[in-house]
C-alpha cells in the first residue's frame, strides 16, 4: 500500500477496509465550516462598531426625540426604532459596542497574560511557591464569579462621581481579576502534560535552561488551550458586563453599553419589546460566535479542558 493512503473502516463493514487518500482526509481535518466564517464575520463587524461605530454618521448618542418615543422598528426613519427617550436604538446599540465588547476583550486579554504566565510556571515548575499558588488559584475558584466581580467593581469603583474611564477601568479590573485563575488552571494543566513530553525531556538533556524550554517548547503547544478558553472567555465577560449593570455597579448609566440599555429600558418590555430585544440579540450572536469559534479551535488542536 502507498505512503499516501489510509485505510479507513466503515460502520457496519468491518471486514472490508475502505481506502482513503491522505489529502482527502487532510482535508476533512482542516475544513472548518460555514459556521465559522460567519461567526468570524460576526465578530469582525462587532470589532468594526467598536473602533469606528462613532464615525459612520449615526445619530449622537446625546441626540434625541423626545416625540418619537418607543417608535417601532421600520419607521419614522429609524431602522431598530426608538427608546423610552427617543434615542436611535441602531445608533445606540452600535455605541454600545465599544464598552461592552470593549470590557470582555480587554479584561480576558490581561486575564490570559497574567494567568498563562503564572500557569504556565505552576505547572513547570514543582516547587512550595507553585504549590502554594495553585492553592491560590483554587480559592479564587472558590467563590462565585458573579459575586465576586460584583464585589471588585464595587470596591475599585467606589466613587459614584467618578468619571467614565475610571467606572471603565474598574470594570475591566474586575473581570479580569476573575478570569485569572481560570486561565491559569487551564494553562496549568496543560503545562503539566506537555512538560514530560519526549522533545522536552531531550531539551533538558542538552542543557537547555528551563526558562528557554518553557517558553520556546512547551508555550507554544499551550497556546490553543488557553486561546480557546479565552474566546470564551470574552463571552462570559460580555454577559458578565450586562449583569454588572443590572445592578447598577458597571460603566456609568449614561454610557452606551448592551448592559445598560437592557436595564434601562427593562420597564418597558411590555409596552416596546424591541428596546429589550435589539441589545439581547447582539448580545445573543455575539456570545454564540465567540462559543462557536472556541469549539472549532478547541476540535482542530484537540484542546483536552480538563483541570488537573
Amino acid at each position: 500500500m502507498s505512503d499516501d493512503l489510509i485505510p479507513t473502516v466503515l460502520p457496519g463493514r468491518a471486514d472490508e477496509p475502505i481506502v482513503v487518500p491522505e489529502e482527502h482526509a487532510r482535508a476533512t481535518r482542516e475544513r472548518v465550516g460555514v459556521g465559522a466564517w460567519l461567526a468570524v464575520a460576526w465578530l469582525a463587524l462587532m470589532v468594526f462598531f467598536m473602533l469606528f461605530g462613532e464615525h459612520l454618521g449615526l445619530p449622537s448618542k446625546n441626540d434625541f426625540n423626545p416625540r418619537l418615543k418607543l417608535a417601532p422598528p421600520f419607521t419614522s426613519g429609524h431602522l431598530l426604532g426608538t427608546d423610552n427617550v427617543g434615542h436611535d436604538m441602531l445608533a445606540y446599540v452600535v455605541y454600545g459596542t465599544k464598552v461592552s465588547v470593549g470590557v470582555g476583550v480587554i479584561s480576558v486579554t490581561i486575564g490570559t497574560i497574567i494567568g498563562g504566565f503564572f500557569g504556565l510556571i505552576t505547572g513547570y515548575f514543582r516547587n512550595i511557591v507553585t504549590t502554594i499558588l495553585g492553592y491560590l488559584f483554587d480559592v479564587l475558584l472558590a467563590f462565585p464569579p458573579l459575586v465576586l466581580s460584583l464585589t471588585l467593581v464595587t470596591v475599585l469603583a467606589y466613587d459614584p462621581a467618578g468619571s467614565e474611564w475610571r467606572r471603565f477601568a474598574a470594570v475591566v479590573a474586575g473581570l479580569a481579576i476573575v478570569s485569572i485563575p481560570i486561565l491559569a488552571r487551564i494553562t496549568r494543566a496543560n503545562t503539566l502534560v506537555w512538560a514530560e513530553r519526549e522533545f522536552v525531556l531531550a531539551a533538558k538533556a542538552m542543557g537547555a535552561k528551563s526558562w528557554r524550554i518553557m517558553f520556546r517548547d512547551v508555550l507554544p503547544n499551550v497556546v490553543p488551550a488557553m486561546m480557546s478558553i479565552a474566546i470564551l472567555g470574552i463571552g462570559i465577560a460580555i454577559v458578565a458586563e450586562g449583569s454588572l449593570s443590572l445592578f447598577g455597579v458597571s460603566v456609568k448609566p449614561d454610557t452606551p453599553s448592551w448592559g445598560n440599555i437592557i436595564a434601562s429600558q427593562r420597564g418597558k418590555i411590555a409596552v416596546a419589546p424591541h428596546v429589550v430585544f435589539v441589545p439581547v440579540i447582539f448580545l445573543f450572536f455575539t456570545v454564540l460566535a465567540l462559543n462557536y469559534l472556541g469549539d472549532v479551535i478547541r476540535k482542530r488542536f484537540d484542546v483536552r479542558e480538563s483541570i488537573l
